[in-house]
């Protein structure tokens, strides 16, 4: 008896077995585990328990989010006061944040209004409400970017998630998200049945498909400082951007930690040799 694969694509759930469905008429077999392909593992500046971010980059990733994934995406849970951990100036804060409209209120006359960004204020969303963003978009809301780094990703089986203790491996967020914004140039199997409306991306980790259209092109976003203004580029560099939203404070945590990993083995040295020093002449 056929297992049957419920794929809700625009809602990203999958239901169904842990193995292949054979099709009628001799067809490609459906596949019932996500991603189909692993992401691939990039090296990023902040791997590692030494990692830190490259403000370049991350500068670049904050301009393929404003020209590219805000049309679709919010970025609820960031301020733009936070850009100065990118390497940006409070001036440069100031206009940036002013080029956005904020809808604030209610005023004295109990009236909502409209007006300029300031610092303090966060990315507003593309779309006011859930219900908006979905009939937008094809009956799919485009998920807020602000802790996707943190939330998407692929678990590692046996023996890698052993090796990423010791690494501290934390990038398979941005892998995830790289690997996907890189991963629609890719042909489906022939045989594979792909939903109207959506696009075929083996690396998507909730079906066959997505409704998200491939979003970056290459010379898409230009570049002030002479990077690639290619797909490639755009992806590691929006990555790297979405991590650092997702985690800003990283870099202070893995200073705090190396700092607290000193102070223990210093400790324990200390403790041993004062309890040979105690205890060097009392019989046993």
């Amino acid at each position: 008896m056929k297992k049957i694969l419920i794929s809700l694509v625009a809602a990203g759930v999958v239901l169904g077995g842990g193995f292949a469905i054979a099709q009628e008429g001799g067809e490609e077999a459906a596949p019932t585990h996500f991603p189909i392909k692993e992401p691939k593992e990039m090296s990023w500046s902040f791997s590692g328990p030494f990692g830190t971010y490259d403000k370049a980059q991350l500068q670049r990733g904050l301009k393929v989010y404003k020209e590219v994934c805000a049309a679709c995406h919010s970025l609820d849970l960031v301020a733009f006061r936070t850009l100065e951990d990118l390497g940006y100036s409070e001036a440069q804060i100031k206009t940036l944040a002013a080029e956005y409209t904020i809808h604030d209120g209610p005023n004295d006359e109990g009236d909502m209004f409209d007006r300029p960004g300031i610092p303090s204020d966060h990315f507003p969303a593309p779309f006011p409400n859930h219900q908006a963003a979905a009939a937008a978009n094809g009956g799919a809301a485009p998920p807020d970017l602000s802790l996707i780094a943190k939330a998407r990703g692929v678990e590692r089986g046996f023996p890698q998630f052993v090796f990423d203790i010791f690494t501290q491996y934390a990038a398979g967020g941005p892998d995830y998200i790289h690997s996907l914004l890189t991963g629609y140039n890719e042909q489906p199997p022939a045989g594979m049945k792909i939903p109207e409306g959506t696009h075929y991306n083996p690396h998507f980790n909730a079906g066959v498909s997505l409704a998200m259209p491939p979003p970056l092109s290459d010379d898409q976003v230009t570049y002030d400082d002479g990077a690639p203004q290619t797909v490639e580029q755009y992806s590691q560099d929006v990555s790297a951007f979405l991590m650092w939203a997702a985690e800003p404070h990283m870099e202070d945590r893995k200073k705090t930690g190396f700092r607290v990993m000193v102070f223990l083995l210093l400790f324990g040295a200390l403790m041993y040799l004062t309890k040979r020093k105690v205890w060097a002449n009392v019989a046993h």
